[in-house]
């Protein structure tokens, strides 16, 4: 590679003119360059230098030396000294060496620019012959030497982060404020470029342009600009285009590294970089080049300097640590023991951060098997420690991480910490089972606050399912008695309250494997995670795969039933017919001790009606647990009973009377029971030849359940079939709801609605020859049944209120009462209530 040499200072006359110009040139350079290189390499003396100095106050003018880049891409690497007088003994004359490197390419070796500060390369005057060949190289400087920079560093220790932290900004973005260094001494500006050099990422610290000095910082395109105190004042608050840091005043804190000019905080990898500068390990910076990571990140810088033993914030260590878990393979076994070592020592804070906790557990968990275990002790004895201590979640090490000496010294300090904090019921439960998992690796003795803090678990467990993590299935894991405690409270639980234990179950993977019966919340976790479909919408084969799944006889252990009920039926009510299955399957004994026989109470009282299993049902019970039903159900089950009765055929004459009695010791009675007894007993009546009195009874009663079931029963398909295909039921019917139409009340409601809603559309359906067979029916019961029959289904007549017998003023005088049916009636229907036995309760129809 070769350097092009450029040579600038004041010369006498020649070719190419006098004054300031170019006095030597290496062939081949462009023109360009050269115009660009001619405003980069000028020297404008300090304004308090003296006018005639001296050969030694020469000596202590500032040397520009600047690292610039030009417009085509190539760089300009330059010194420029005062020389005083020039050749005609006018004072102002200096003199630039530079070298010009192409585009992308670099000094010999990789040299970084800085490292020509001083160079022996450098010329002091215009060399003879005036056309100087290419440079192979520039000597890098000996007044660079590592102490000398440790030393600087040391002394400008509180600007070191705040620095790094624009050059990072600037090696980000190009936008970026350029640095101005207010120095004494341009020497210190080019110590602070090498001690940037060395900490900036390698590409980064090539790219970095400098001038050590300039009178005029504002015409300056470097990223570095060197300046004496005198010529920064006029960049004061131009914090957009300027980042002016003063080292020549006293740092704005004398205990710290000093914010940025800005007030803003240093940025990570900042800090860490001035800290490896500040304890001299300026190595580490090669190293951490080297490391995987994004450049600027505070983990490779922070990792090495820990486990070169260099204080870090907690911040840096956080950062370490993570990068050492996500790359242990990059630091040999030494420095993971430094690392570790570093991290492990202990702190000044007060309290450690959660997050340098939380990394350092991470950490353990990740290199801990690889650590010599005097290495590892102390690392796992703080984060025990951390955990005892703080309110922040930490992950206990293993149980092998400790040495039997830190164990003993840990279980003597923590002990009573350990203790009070599981015992202390205020932050949940998280924090108790995290000590809990402490103490049972320090071997403290927490075995009688196991149970309280069981019981607070499995409150907070069955108020949110969602509470059961990740952690409390460790702490479950490693500690058997709490395990065993949980279940047991669990079961109690479930007697208590099956749906919620069995919610958990569902939500929570509690595992239910234990020595003990735990009968209820095996029943529990049977409903939970048992087959798809449970019973397959058979209650009752679920019922008997959950009594199963207990794995205790109910016979031994009635309760379980009724746990049993609650988990298969819930907040429902089996039907009459699941509950008579129970019934036979399981006795009536067992449902005593157990409790469970008023589920059955309400399975019969809230039966469909008309379903036959809710009278069958009453009557078992009646028959079963005579001495627990209380007389409101006793009075409701007869009801039921009652019903089986009739519709059994085995119900006594008087069937109304009875139901009103016990109906008046049931109230209120269920609507269902009220309305399937209410239809038995009107489809009897509406069915049995023999049922004319119950009928008059009925309308005697006033009874409106019982008068509308009539009404309902009246228009069953069943019925109107019959009144088409039996004329003598037809008429029948005509003449009992003919009856009483004076009687009001409920039964007055109906009969109109039954003869015309029920009867006419019967008539108009029935051809010619079976209505002449209804008349003849009726005919027999009585000529003016026929002749009532004739006038009410003749074409164009009023409803039965036109009737003789109801339209008919029945008040003395105004014409002649007469009761109904005063023929005699024979044959079908001579029990009907319509015959002269009957008629005689009634006159002018209204009764006795």
């Amino acid at each position: 590679m070769s350097l092009g040499q450029l040579h600038y200072t004041s010369a006498p006359p020649g070719p190419d003119g006098s004054g300031f110009r170019f006095t030597a040139l290496t062939p081949g350079l462009p023109q360009s360059v050269l115009r660009e290189a001619e405003q980069l390499i000028g020297y404008e003396p300090p304004r308090n230098a003296p006018s005639r100095p001296s050969a030694t106050e020469l000596e202590a003018f500032p040397r520009a030396f600047s690292y610039s880049e030009l417009s085509d891409g190539s760089r300009l690497l330059a010194r420029t000294v005062y020389t005083g007088a020039d050749y005609s003994g006018r004072w102002g004359n200096f003199h630039a060496h530079a070298v010009h490197l192409a585009p992308g390419r670099q000094l010999p070796d990789g040299a970084l620019p800085v490292s020509a500060w001083e160079s022996p390369g450098w010329a002091a005057a215009t060399p003879e012959g005036g056309a100087p060949p290419a440079l192979a190289a520039l000597p890098p400087s000996t007044l660079l030497d590592p102490a000398g920079l440790i030393a600087f560093a040391a002394s400008r220790a509180p600007w070191l982060a705040a620095v790094f932290t624009d050059l990072q900004r600037q090696a980000e973005d190009e936008t970026a404020p350029q640095v101005v260094l207010v120095e004494r001494d341009s020497a210190d500006v080019a110590r602070w470029v090498a001690l940037a050099s060395a900490a900036l990422p390698r590409e980064a610290a090539h790219r970095l342009t400098f001038t050590t000095y300039t009178r005029r910082p504002h015409l300056a395109g470097q990223r570095i600009v060197g300046v004496l105190p005198d010529d920064a004042h006029g960049l004061a608050g131009s914090g957009r285009r300027y980042r002016v840091h003063d080292c020549s005043a006293p740092p704005p804190a004398p205990d710290g590294p000093a914010p940025g000019p800005d007030g803003s905080e240093p940025a990570p990898w900042a800090v860490a970089a001035a800290r490896i500068w500040s304890a001299g390990a300026f190595e580490l910076f090669q190293h951490a080049h080297r490391l995987p990571g994004e450049p600027f990140t505070a983990g490779p810088p922070s990792a090495l300097a820990l486990c070169a033993g260099i204080d870090l914030p907690s911040s840096h260590r956080t950062a370490a640590a993570l990068w050492a878990c996500e790359h242990p393979a990059e630091l040999d076994g030494q420095e993971l023991d430094g690392l570790v070592q570093t991290l492990a020592a202990p702190r000044q804070e007060a309290a450690v951060p959660a997050a340098e906790t939380a990394a350092l557990a991470e950490l353990f968990a990740r290199v801990g098997a690889n650590l010599r275990p005097e290495t590892a002790a102390p690392l796992a004895a703080r984060l025990l420690t951390s955990a005892v201590r703080s309110d922040e979640p930490v992950r206990p090490p293993d149980p092998g991480a400790l040495t039997d000496e830190v164990a003993r010294q840990l279980a003597a300090e923590l002990g009573p910490e350990l203790r009070a904090g599981i015992a202390d019921p205020a932050g949940g439960f998280a924090r108790p089972l995290r000590l809990l998992r402490v103490a049972g690796l320090l071997a403290v003795d927490c075995s009688d606050l196991v149970a309280p803090l069981t019981h607070r678990l499995a409150a907070a467990l069955l108020a949110d399912p969602a509470a059961y993590g990740g952690e409390l299935h460790e702490t479950l894991a490693d500690r058997p008695d709490l395990h065993t405690a949980l279940l047991r409270e669990l079961d109690a639980a479930a007697l208590a309250g099956p749906a919620s234990v069995t919610v958990l179950l569902e939500r929570a993977p509690v595992e239910l494997e234990s020595r003990e019966a735990l009968p209820y919340l095996r029943m529990c976790g049977w409903k939970a995670r048992g087959p798809a479909g449970g019973g397959g919408g058979d209650r009752n084969g679920e019922l008997r795969a959950v009594l199963e799944a207990a794995g205790v006889s109910v016979f031994a252990h009635p309760p379980l039933l009724r746990v049993a009920f609650r988990l298969v039926w819930g907040s429902d009510t089996p039907t009459p017919e699941e509950a008579r299955y129970v019934l036979a399957e399981t006795g009536a004994d067992v449902h005593r001790p157990a409790e469970t026989w008023p589920f059955l109470v309400t399975a019969a009282l809230n039966g469909r009606p008309g379903d036959p299993h809710a009278d069958e049902l009453a009557h078992e019970l009646l028959a079963a647990f005579s001495r627990e039903l209380r007389p409101h159900d006793r009075a409701a089950l007869l009801l039921l009973e009652f019903a089986r009765d009739l519709r059994a055929g085995g119900a006594g004459p008087g069937w109304v009377d009875r139901y009103l009695g016990l109906r008046r010791a049931a109230e209120p009675v269920n609507p269902t029971v009220l309305e399937h007894v209410c239809g038995r007993i009107a489809r009897r009546l509406l069915t049995d030849p023999g049922a004319g009195r119950e009928l008059d009874d009925l309308i005697r009663s006033r009874d409106a359940d019982l008068c509308a079931a009539y009404e309902r029963a009246a228009r069953e398909d069943a019925i109107h079939g019959r009144l088409l295909r039996e004329p003598r039921y037809f008429a029948d019917r005509f003449v009992d709801w003919n009856a009483h139409p004076q009687a009001g009340g409920a039964w007055g409601k109906v009969r109109g609605a039954l003869l015309d809603g029920v009867l006419r559309p019967a008539a108009r359906a029935l051809a010619a020859e079976d209505l002449a067979a209804v008349e003849a029916a009726l005919a027999k019961r009585g000529a003016r049944h026929a002749e009532d029959f004739r006038a009410w289904n003749r074409p164009g007549a009023l409803s039965w209120l036109g009737l003789r017998f109801g339209g008919r003023d029945s008040r003395p005088g105004k014409g002649s009462p007469r009761r109904r049916g005063a023929g005699s009636d024979s044959g079908y229907g001579s029990g009907s209530g319509s015959g002269s036995g009957s008629d005689d309760r009634y006159r002018d129809g209204g009764v006795r």
